[in-house]
């Protein structure tokens, strides 16, 4: 009876003390997949002027490198700002340097990460069925034009680009009646489609997106800051083999293709 229960026991033991093991191994498994599933995502932040373009560049880098690309798109100042938060995020696009190097400065970049990777031009739209030529930004001031839509000066670069080429041809403070702001450069597009307003201050590649605006006047590139989109990773990114081969893949002939298409100047490619 006692060597009976003996052999109970130890099959007891032995039975459970495969279970743990079970267990154990079974958690580790998760564990591994659930961190194999983080290097398989990687999450951008970038200038809402990008938004069309990138969504094609992100559907061809997840085919190639089985990386998913999740975008947050928004006014270039606004995304700076949620990063100096502690958003989690791995790669910047934005539509100035100026909120780059206010990262740089701050210590959030990675070394040696930054590209320069596009450019773009600042032009003035109106609606397509609106007869309204411009020859000069002197007539702005034409009390014929009562409303133009720009980007809000201190968070979206195309606001700050306007406000320099308006102050460069002397008529920035003239306008200032006329102004209606946006959040960012697709917002301030939409209250020109909409018909809220004669005319717009909005990027050339933005123009394409619509067949109901036409471009009434290209601004000299001399009247304002370059329109630089720099791309960084962020030093707090978990994945940055995996930001590593996003840019390269920005900077290679499939995402220039489409960047082009996009209207938007490429600077690098490799």
């Amino acid at each position: 009876m006692l060597f009976s229960t003996g052999r109970i026991l130890t099959h007891f033991f032995l039975k459970y003390s495969y279970i743990s093991i079970s267990c154990v191994l079974c958690i580790w498994y998760i564990g591994c997949a659930s961190e194999q599933q983080k290097t398989d995502e990687l999450n951008v932040f970038a200038a809402m002027s990008l938004s069309d373009a990138l969504s094609e560049v992100g559907k061809q880098f997840t085919k190639t490198n089985k990386t998913t690309v999740y975008y947050n798109l928004a006014a270039s100042t606004t995304l700076q700002r949620q990063i100096e938060k502690g958003a989690s995020v791995d790669v910047f696009i934005s539509a100035s340097p100026i909120q780059v190097d206010t990262l740089e400065s701050l210590d959030f970049v990675e070394v040696n990460s930054r590209n320069n990777l596009l450019k773009n031009r600042l032009v003035i739209v109106s609606h397509q069925e609106r007869e309204i030529e411009l020859d000069s930004v002197e007539q702005l001031s034409d009390p014929a034009i009562s409303r133009i839509a720009i980007g809000q000066t201190e968070i979206v670069p195309a606001g700050t680009y306007a406000k320099e080429a308006l102050t460069y041809f002397g008529v920035w403070d003239k306008l200032q009646s006329k102004f209606i702001y946006g959040l960012d450069v697709r917002s301030t597009l939409a209250y020109l489609t909409a018909g809220d307003v004669d005319l717009a201050i909005v990027y050339e590649t933005d123009t394409i997106l619509s067949d109901e605006v036409k471009i009434i006047y290209r601004f000299p590139d001399e009247t304002h800051s370059s329109i630089i989109y720099p791309v960084v990773i962020l030093k707090n990114s978990k994945r940055k083999q995996a930001a590593e081969n996003y840019i390269t893949f920005l900077k290679a002939q499939q995402a220039t293709e489409i960047f082009k298409k996009h209207g938007f100047i490429h600077l690098i490619q490799e």
